[in-house]
């Protein structure tokens, strides 16, 4: 028979007396309110309040705690409602104590040391709901059993900024999920981590400004569209309240489990005014469906965001990626909010590459390219002919696809860190511009911020070859390989030292190459950002800080022409298209971009392009059909070669930044482009031909896991998904890095738990 809590409380005090340790007033008066609860006898629960708690209070209640399965316990909440100066060891000696009847656990005012919480994630808990509030967790790592957690508060975790793989995957009954005022910014990472947990019916990332209470917002309940499926909806989650939920909870702010639309209003809203004046209506719906909606969508004011709410089009893509979610961000989730996800992420986002529509394995791919099958099964009934070139061409595509839509954490891996001891005194070098080489798939330049050049085996780390600094101590802004002779490398600095080095003359140690005086020596070209080789090797181009071009004979080691006031700001970069001599285009910070052909004399270009910022950078398509044009803060644009007109804008949000400068440049050949800018971490992948984005990819220190800014970045001219990323971190100390992305294969698991200036003016330069 079940002992009563008048026992409880005689047992607290005889461990009171055998430890010589005073009774805590506090703690009778939990038990007693215990009491109050039940008058009948029936199953109580107490509230432990850790704020009301000394040390030597602990081991009493452990005590009474380790036999509570004799009581009429139903359940123990422990909870913090002013800053707590308990001992960490303690508080989870206590939690493992109450075991399975623990049910609430706040540790929202304790400040947990790192090791504390590794052990709490690491080894579980048995509770109900756990809250985390402004803990320094900084990648979220939970391996240990929590299987009876349906709620979980990380708000305020302001060092959270990533979602490990497998964070979920010990927590299989979560239903409510809240990450207000954190750093998690990816949606493609964030959605793959949570659509792991099956009954998530309830996610957070910013609060509604008006709730008290978890589930859907109640003035979003006052004015939805009341269709059935709403009312289902509603009714699920007040019965959940009901049910499933302590008082306590409905009684804080701090578990407001939902919030309201992105900060900006630019998704749902916008969507909606665009449908409703285009008289397109999704799903059914009627036009004052949509005017309801739209009105309630204005109506709400969204507190503490994460990042990921500013994301273009961020709540149509957690609905599309989440189906089973039933509320985002105290917005109930309906039919036709259903419908219009489903359109936007069609429109905006590529689920996979090359218009794939559903993954399917490797192993499955392999098999039916044995067989001699494609996998696109249609109903025809006449025989197809094979077109073997097609085939391999599909099914290469199709590897892809299967691979990268296994990967959402890509591989990421930095290649110049070796360079470290060529430097004296133990110093790392610091790449400030890179180029692979255009025939050997292994081989790749770099040039420092101190002058230097390095080839090196990105494959193995090798160098192949070192060069002293080629113009004092001045950064190398400018690199170009030769094409028919590859082994050739063209390097300019900004104090407008240009030169030209044969690779198999240089040997590749530092002692050796300091005595070498084999490379060709041009004329100088001041302030130079960019130099780039035409695509028969026997002219190049330096641009720089100025108006003006040059052209040098690399045969001959001289200038050819100078071109004087092509624009009106300084043309950043000049470049040779890929399979003409005579044809270049310049981009200028006076916003223009033009195209210009040597067999005319350049006075006036072939044409002129605009963009509404000042231009960073611009590039040819492999095939030279298009143009790729990058302008400040984002504005990224692809336009026909031929005549410049505009054939796709991509939708790349801005930070408002006026030196927040961007680089695009082509991957997969011209199938997609990648985008980066030098105030942000992340990297952008879109198709080419759609604008729709198919990933992004956020840039880490792999020593410290810290983010790191973007400043420059290529695609890989031999590998499909692959890229490298030349980053820079500035605090602690400055880093610079060159990381190789690898799309199609997934980062290794992380062993061990996670915890945890403005740009100058010189990362505009050069490509």
């Amino acid at each position: 028979m079940a002992m009563d809590m008048s026992t409880l409380e005689a047992r607290y005090l005889d461990s009171c007396r055998r430890r010589e340790t005073q009774p805590n007033s506090s703690v009778l008066s939990w038990f007693s309110e215990a009491k109050i609860q039940n008058p009948n006898n029936e199953k109580c629960s107490i509230l432990v309040y850790l704020d009301q708690l000394k040390n030597a209070d602990i081991y009493p209640l452990i005590d009474v705690f380790t036999e509570m399965d004799s009581f009429d316990i139903e359940a123990v909440d422990i909870l913090s409602k002013r800053p707590c100066f308990l001992k960490e060891e303690y508080i989870m000696s206590l939690m493992h104590a109450i075991d399975q009847k623990l049910r609430v656990v706040d540790l929202s005012n304790i400040t947990l040391r790192n090791d504390i919480l590794l052990d709490l994630c690491q080894v579980g808990s048995s509770c109900h709901v756990l809250i985390l509030r402004a803990t320094n967790i900084r990648k979220l790592n939970m391996f240990g059993r929590f299987m009876h957690l349906n709620t979980l508060s990380l708000d305020f975790c302001s060092s959270l900024a990533s979602l490990h793989e497998d964070c979920f995957s010990c927590m299989p009954y979560l239903m409510c999920l809240s990450m207000c005022e954190t750093r998690i910014v990816n949606l493609w990472t964030t959605t793959a981590a949570i659509s792991k947990l099956p009954y998530l019916m309830e996610l957070r990332f910013q609060m509604c400004l008006c709730c008290k209470d978890t589930g859907p917002c109640r003035a979003s309940l006052d004015d939805r569209v009341k269709d059935n499926e709403d009312q289902i909806v509603c009714k699920k989650f007040r019965d959940a309240d009901e049910v499933e939920l302590p008082k306590y909870l409905r009684k804080m702010n701090l578990m407001e489990l939902s919030s309201c639309l992105s900060p900006n209003l630019n998704g749902h809203a916008e969507m909606l005014d665009e449908v409703n004046d285009s008289n397109e209506f999704p799903g059914g719906a009627h036009k004052q469906d949509l005017m309801d909606a739209n009105v309630k969508l204005k109506k709400y004011i969204s507190h503490h965001p994460s990042p990921i709410c500013f994301e273009k089009h961020y709540r149509e893509y957690m609905i599309a990626s989440l189906p089973q979610l039933e509320v985002l961000d105290n917005l109930p989730i309906g039919r036709l909010d259903r419908e219009i996800a489903k359109s936007v992420f069609a429109r905006y986002f590529e689920h996979l590459p090359y218009k794939r529509k559903h993954k399917e394995s490797v192993v499955s791919l392999l098999q039916k390219r044995e067989m001699g099958t494609s996998g696109n099964y249609q109903n025809s009934s006449k025989p197809k002919q094979p077109n073997i070139h097609r085939t391999q061409h599909f099914f290469s595509r199709s590897l892809s696809a299967a691979k990268l839509g296994s990967s959402a954490w890509p591989l990421l891996h930095p290649v110049s860190s070796f360079s470290h001891i060529y430097k004296e005194g133990n110093q790392r070098a610091r790449p400030r511009q890179f180029e692979y080489n255009p025939s050997n798939p292994s081989l790749m330049a770099f040039g420092t911020l101190d002058g230097e050049v390095i080839v090196i085996n990105h494959e193995n780390g090798n160098v192949a070859c070192y060069i002293p600094s080629i113009g004092g101590t001045n950064s190398v802004l400018g690199l170009c390989w030769l094409k028919k002779y590859p082994s050739k490398l063209v390097a300019g600095s900004d104090s407008g030292c240009v030169r030209l080095f044969d690779l198999n003359h240089i040997p590749p140690k530092v002692a050796d190459a300091c005595g070498n005086s084999s490379a060709a020596t041009y004329y100088n070209f001041e302030q130079l950002t960019s130099v780039h080789v035409n695509s028969t090797d026997d002219q190049f181009l330096a641009s720089g800080y100025s108006k003006n071009v040059a052209l040098y004979d690399i045969n001959t080691e001289k200038p050819l022409q100078l071109f004087t006031d092509m624009h009106r700001e300084p043309i950043n970069v000049a470049k040779f298209s890929h399979h003409s001599p005579f044809m270049f285009a310049t981009s200028s910070f006076d916003h223009d971009v033009k195209m210009w052909d040597l067999r005319q004399k350049p006075v006036q270009p072939c044409y002129t392009a605009s963009s509404s910022r000042g231009n960073v950078m611009v590039c040819f398509s492999p095939d030279d059909l298009y143009l790729l044009v990058s302008a400040v803060d984002n504005e990224v644009k692809q336009l026909l070669a031929v005549d410049g007109r505009l054939h796709m804008e991509f939708d790349i949000t801005s930070t408002g930044s006026a030196y927040n400068y961007t680089r695009s440049y082509y991957m997969n050949g011209r199938d997609y482009i990648i985008s980066g800018s030098c105030d942000e971490h992340v990297v952008r992948i879109c198709c080419a031909q759609t604008g729709r984005r198919l990933r992004d990819v956020y840039v880490e220190d792999s020593d410290s896991g810290k983010s790191m800014f973007v400043q420059s970045l290529r695609g890989d001219p031999f590998r499909d998904f692959h890229m490298s990323v030349l980053a820079v971190s500035l605090r602690p100390s400055s880093k610079w890095e060159i990381i190789k992305v690898n799309l199609l294969s997934s980062s290794p698991r992380a062993e061990k738990y996670s915890y945890g200036q403005p740009i100058c003016s010189s990362h505009s330069l050069g490509g």
